[in-house]
């Protein structure tokens, strides 16, 4: 079967997949190695590496955690295709913006700007959802998550061997390109049914669709799972190159080792999603979400007492295998519980407190980096998992229990 003669919703989520790939493997060019761009831009201390490198990394979302949910409204009102499409040209301009910085203070002013004008995740997740049948939702949402994965796997290896040849200043502007390229891609093979937003007369405020998410128990629960599991995970992003420095400090081509450890966990991200996702659409998402957020519970906790890099890599391969399951189960859960015509604000809800993990979690690592150690992180990470385990354990509605 070619692509021309694919079912409407599965031509959406392969174009989709494709542009959320280039797009994630374009960003993580750069994101792994902001902190030895923060050094090149004149921050000597260590102790200020690992601040600066906390509050650039969460820059974005400070900004992006309250504009997604009004993104996602306007996307169920007039269009989540558009949405995507002002996300990715978004991207571009402001990639294009940091590779122009000449201070951090610049660096970390362009970061706001790319998570005001960004939110291509959420809008695409919400464009996929509502374009799937919802026997298959869990198959799509968990099929997009490997367009991270994998995109987040060739890009910490492309963007290390990139920045010893070449510096990190040039990758932004690769980075802008490749976001070009991918709404450009999104312009002309997606095709959105106008029957998705809704019958006309259904749109709700964004008020009333943000109320909605905290008064449904099972949505706020997944919130609230979202929020620590991922502020939890983040707390390692920002200094993980740091941690291979210091775990290799004699490394000649330490942007290239950094790299390639940090992407053996999309690796097996990519592998496991799929696989979740099937059995989202057939098992018990408590059950899922039990297995996925233990595992990466142990395999943060065992990266703080590794001795060489090279043994990071089962750890980051049962930490990827792992969080395969913990986003789309999530996100294919709130989905499943909303109404078609509200289901971009909602997503956008979700978005939101994955943005706000992603905010928080960097910033608290960078400063428990500098004031307790760089490998004390992997410890916290794994008690906050163990925490959210123990929420999911005692709270958590399953889809089998609930209307």
């Amino acid at each position: 079967m070619t692509f021309r003669n694919l079912a409407p919703w599965r031509k959406t989520l392969y174009t989709i997949w494709i542009a959320q790939f280039i797009t994630m493997m374009g960003m993580s060019l750069v994101v792994p190695f902001l902190p030895f761009y923060v050094r090149d831009l004149g921050i000597s201390d260590p102790d200020q590496v690992a601040r600066w490198s906390g509050l650039v990394f969460s820059g974005p979302f400070f900004v992006s955690f309250f504009l997604i949910p009004v993104w996602g409204y306007l996307g169920d009102k007039y269009g989540r295709k558009l949405m995507v499409i002002r996300a990715l040209f978004g991207l571009a301009v402001s990639q294009a913006l940091i590779g122009l910085a000449q201070s951090v203070e610049m660096l970390f002013l362009f970061r706001m700007i790319q998570g005001a004008v960004s939110g291509f995740i959420a809008a695409a997740l919400a464009l996929v959802s509502a374009s799937s049948p919802r026997e298959k939702s869990g198959y799509a949402i968990g099929l997009l998550q490997t367009a991270t994965a994998s995109g987040n796997i060739i890009g910490p290896l492309l963007g290390g061997s990139l920045a010893d040849q070449i510096g990190f200043r040039p990758l932004f502007f690769i980075v802008a390109a490749i976001c070009t390229a991918a709404g450009i891609l999104v312009i002309r093979y997606v095709v959105e049914d106008p029957r998705s937003h809704g019958e006309p007369g259904e749109e709700q405020s964004l008020l009333a669709n943000v109320r909605h998410a905290f008064q449904s128990t099972p949505i706020r629960i997944a919130l609230l799972v979202i929020f620590l599991s991922q502020g939890a995970v983040m707390m390692i992003q920002p200094i993980f190159a740091l941690y291979v420095e210091i775990l290799a400090p004699n490394q000649e081509l330490l942007a290239t080792l950094a790299g390639a450890v940090f992407s053996m966990a999309g690796f097996f991200m990519v592998l496991s999603a799929p696989w979740w996702g099937k059995r989202n659409d057939m098992k018990s998402y408590k059950k899922n979400l039990t297995i996925a957020i233990g595992g990466a519970a142990v395999a943060y906790a065992l990266q703080g007492i590794v001795t060489s890099p090279y043994q990071l890599l089962p750890l980051r391969a049962l930490q990827g295998f792992c969080m395969g399951g913990i986003l789309p189960t999530l996100y294919s859960y709130i989905s499943k519980h909303t109404d078609l015509v509200r289901r971009g604000a909602i997503m956008g809800v979700a978005s939101s407190f994955h943005v706000l993990a992603n905010m928080i979690g960097p910033t608290v690592g960078g400063h428990l980096a500098a004031s307790t150690g760089i490998r004390q992180n992997f410890f916290f990470t794994g008690a906050i998992l163990l925490a959210t385990l123990g929420l999911v354990r005692g709270f958590f509605v399953d889809m089998r229990t609930t209307k």
